[in-house]
This record gives structure tokens, sequence and C-alpha cells, in this order.
């Protein structure tokens, strides 16, 4: 954790700066600023267009009654780009971008599915878990007639 946090806070500033600096003497110190500010208003606007799509695709998954996970990696995945784009830099607009085109965000979503299934399924083979509850004998289902209520009373003390 330690060496993804050092890579997060040291190395990305320092890489972007190189970059604007390298960009600047290539296109002028004014269009290196006026490019930076272009693709956070861009990436804004393609946030906001895509996550909204997003938020719609997760209300409608969720109202047929089905877990709305690509949508929910999609929405993960906009959220990600939007910090991006806004963050002043060269290589994390690059990211960004890449992040808000869907084959980008279908293959990294099916790489991570491949890494959970194979850990899953790595997990599963240790055997049963210790916190899994063993029971004798199954209950005996719930009769239509019984009633769903449990009367009472309730007396309220301030």
């Amino acid at each position: 954790m330690f060496r993804f946090l050092f890579l997060l806070f040291i190395l990305v500033p320092i890489i972007e700066i190189a970059l604007l600096i390298q960009v600047a003497d290539v296109i002028g110190g004014f269009a290196t600023i006026v490019l930076v500010v272009l693709t956070a208003i861009i990436g804004a606007k393609l946030v906001k267009q895509q996550g909204m799509g997003a938020l719609q695709n997760v209300q409608t998954q969720m109202a047929q009654g089905q877990m709305p996970a690509k949508e929910l990696f999609t929405g993960l995945c906009v959220i990600i780009a939007g910090v991006l784009l806004v963050t002043p830099g060269i290589m994390t607009d690059v990211f960004g971008f890449l992040l808000l085109t869907p084959a980008i965000r279908n293959k990294l979503a099916a790489g991570l599915a491949s890494q959970a299934t194979v850990r899953m399924s790595a997990g599963m083979q240790q055997g049963p878990s210790p916190f899994a509850q063993q029971t004798q004998q199954e209950p005996e289902p719930r009769k239509m007639s019984e009633p769903t209520t449990i009367d009472g009373e309730y007396e309220r003390k301030d």
C-alpha cells in the first residue's frame, strides 16, 4: 500500500510537471495552460453526460430487479475519470479519457472479473468458511395463513 501511495502522491506529480514543461517548450506556455483548461472542461462535460447515463442504467436495472454490476463499474470508472480529468496535467487527462472510452472500460472490467473469479475459486478450494453456520435440520416453511404482524404494545418515555 505504501508503494502505491508513493507512486500516487510523489511520482505522478513529478511526471506531470516534466510533461507540462516539455509540452510548453513545444507549443508555448500559454497554449499549454489553455490545453489543460480545455481538457478539464471537455472532460467535465463528458463525465456529466456518461455519469447521468450510467445512473439511469443503474436505476433501470434495479427497477427490473437485476443486479447492475456492469453499470456500477461504469459509474465508478466515470467518477475516477472525472477526478483525473479535472486534475491538471497531461498524463492524468490521457488516463481520464481512456476510462471514458467504453471499449477500454469493458476490457478493464473483463480483466478485473477474471481476477476476481480466480481468487474466489482459489478461496473455495480451501474448504468451507469457519464462519458458515451448519444446521442439522432445515426450518419448517412458514404457512401462508400465519400472520406476518407481531402484536404488541408501545409506550414512549421522554
